[in-house]
């Protein structure tokens, strides 16, 4: 077998992501520059002014006016370039956020499922969605913010240098004070409890998703306070990690904000220039300069400190953005063979999910078979499924039934064995191609936050109105569509609700649309009536001689219908044959067919009486009318 490997590439790097918008960066950097350079003119304007009407004899009139122009079209220039910076900086941060989340959400699309079993909803819900957007300061903020933190430092000391260079160096100070502080913000400590606040944050989110969820389940049996207690106690390990940062941040924080603080920045610069003046080495007026740019020289070194958390944030939200984009995708085979056909064959087929690296850290997720992880799933798998047969997959809860179907979409890979289709291993099929020709519906439904029609007409997004009705129609789900408020395109989770059988039958019109020559059916008619389960049986079978089709059934029509019963036992074959064979050899599936008949027969005859305890509430009520 040919194929990629899975070694995962280095994670890129924040250069590397961002290497696409280098243009818009520029021009962002470059109208700061602009900007920031302009910002200083109105200073300077003002210490010309005092140097002007503090010397001695009557002011120039003229040059007071230019002096004053020059100002007010700095000022200009600097709130018009400023402005352009920022917008185009949003504009830029704007694209960027599209941009990741596109490709997290086709990387997350291509990743095989167990690494996706292995997170929780809310840990991928933040990712996409709060992660992401805690890269707009990184974005949108900092290029300009670095700029004017550079620029306009850089450029007052070159002229405060030229009026004198001790006063200069006593303002540069609280400047040095509040950079030395800096690295006590950034040590081991401190960038662990910062991880630990966003391990933190990210429990309470899965936390959060996870009661909504469960909600019915909780209230139903009882269980509000153990579900609460789980969210009260990623509350306080939130509350507790972020007490621990607050406090290690706290003081070296305080710290920065006094060093930068006007008052503490005027004191220096008045202590200093008292010192020189009347030591005779500064005239008085040139004390001006220094107490309003040695403003301009902590301003914007303060603005980087208060974004400093939001910096920090930014930093670790990309690289978690940079993990993910770096998980290896499902295998996909350097040349991809074409099957011929649409023979499906499993030859001594074994998997564990303990085969597949850190898949035991999350067994909640539903395709885990009762008692899973840790052991094989599925041992010594050997099943042939010919064109135009059913076969039907049956045995108790934790055989291994659910696992068995999710190897023909390749959700997972065998870890011994092979799965064929055509006589190709599925690892030598393109993934484009495999989902052309096999289509599944399983038992827990996901329909899309679109309309009914485009939820249909996913697998085959070209398909017109008429076709995608006639699966409606073949699924027994057409009539509840055109109730809708606006029929087929109702959106669903806004003006379409759906229940749980409805939103199955859309599934299965999804897959008889898709019409693809293997069909997987997890009880996907678990939750339909019998009457809708009789008509989508008649549906898929006015197909079944050009499909090849495995499901996992429980129901005795649904085993009725099949070719061939394959019985599981703790992820083996014990028995398998036509129904009929297996009845009469009174093993498993003969005990299976009498306990499924008996619960049948029972609910049955429970039905019955409550039909006629009805009819004879009916009965006497007429009487007493009467």
């Amino acid at each position: 077998m040919t194929s990629t490997g899975t070694t995962a590439p280095p994670p890129p790097g924040v250069a590397r992501l961002l290497r696409p918008y280098a243009g818009g960066f520029a021009v962002v950097i470059v109208l700061q520059v602009i900007g920031a350079v302009a910002g200083l003119a109105p200073l300077l304007a003002v210490v010309e002014l005092g140097r002007t009407l503090l010397a001695p004899g009557p002011a120039d009139d003229g040059h007071v006016r230019d002096v004053v122009i020059a100002g007010a079209a700095g000022l200009l220039v600097r709130l018009l370039f400023t402005a352009a910076s920022s917008g185009v900086g949003h504009l830029l941060d704007t694209r960027v956020q599209l941009s990741l989340r596109r490709r997290l959400a086709a990387r997350l699309g291509r990743v095989p499922i167990g690494w996706l079993a292995r997170r929780r909803s809310g840990e991928l819900a933040k990712l996409v969605g709060e992660d992401v957007s805690a890269v707009h300061p990184l974005i949108a903020h900092t290029p300009g913010e670095l700029v004017s933190a550079f620029v306009v430092p850089l450029a007052s000391l070159g002229y405060l240098l030229t009026v004198d260079w001790r006063l200069t160096l006593i303002t540069l100070i609280p400047v040095l004070l509040a950079v030395a502080l800096v690295p006590l913000m950034m040590t081991p400590t401190r960038l662990r409890e910062q991880q630990e606040f966003d391990a933190a944050m990210g429990r309470i989110s899965a936390s959060v998703v996870e009661f909504v969820q469960g909600i019915a389940v909780v209230k139903a049996f009882g269980g509000s306070e153990r579900a609460h207690g789980r969210f009260r106690t990623a509350v306080d390990d939130f509350t507790r990690s972020f007490y621990r940062m607050v406090r290690g941040l706290s003081g070296v924080a305080a710290g920065m904000q006094v060093a930068l603080s006007p008052p503490f920045v005027l004191l220096a610069v008045l202590v200093g220039g008292a010192y020189r003046i009347t030591g005779g080495g500064l005239a008085p007026a040139d004390l001006l300069p220094f107490l309003l740019l040695g403003l301009g020289l902590t301003a914007p070194v303060a603005a980087l400190g208060h974004g400093f958390d939001d910096l920090q944030a930014a930093r670790r939200a990309v690289g978690r953005i940079r993990d993910v984009l770096a998980e290896p995708p499902l295998p996909e085979p350097a040349r991809p063979v074409m099957p011929e056909g649409h023979r499906v064959e499993l030859r001594d087929v074994r998997f564990g999910y303990a085969g597949y690296a850190g898949y035991a850290g999350y067994a909640g997720y539903s395709g885990y078979e009762d008692g899973a992880v840790g052991r094989e799933v599925l041992r010594g798998i050997d099943l042939v499924l010919e064109p135009g047969t059913i076969t039907a997959v049956v045995g108790p809860s934790g055989s291994g039934k659910s696992t068995l179907v999710q190897l023909l979409p390749r959700f997972y890979d065998p870890t011994h064995g092979s799965v064929l289709l055509g006589g190709v291993d599925l690892r030598e099929v393109g993934s484009q191609e495999l989902y052309r020709r096999v289509s599944f519906v399983f038992q827990d439904v996901r329909l899309l936050r679109a309309s009914v029609a485009d939820n249909i007409a996913l697998a085959v997004p070209h398909a017109d109105r008429d076709a995608v009705v006639r699966a409606a129609r073949r699924a027994s789900i057409h009539d509840r569509i055109l109730e809708l408020p606006r029929g087929y395109d109702s959106v669903i989770g806004e003006d379409a609700r759906l229940s749980g059988g409805e939103a199955q039958r859309v599934s299965i019109a999804r897959a008889l649309l898709a019409d693809a020559p293997v069909l997987v059916l997890d009880e996907a008619t678990a939750f339909a009536d019998p009457r809708t389960e009789q008509a989508v049986r008649e549906a898929l079978a006015q197909t079944r001689e050009k499909r090849t089709t495995l499901v996992i059934a429980h129901r005795l029509e649904t085993i009725a219908d099949a070719d061939t019963v394959v019985m599981l036992r703790d992820g083996e074959i014990v028995e398998r044959g036509t129904t009929t064979e297996l009845l009469a050899h009174n093993g498993e599936f003969a005990e299976f067919w009498k306990i499924h008949a008996g619960a049948k027969e029972a609910g049955a005859v429970e039905a019955g009486a409550m039909e006629a305890s009805a009819m004879e509430a009916g009965a006497m009520e007429g009487e007493e009318a009467r």
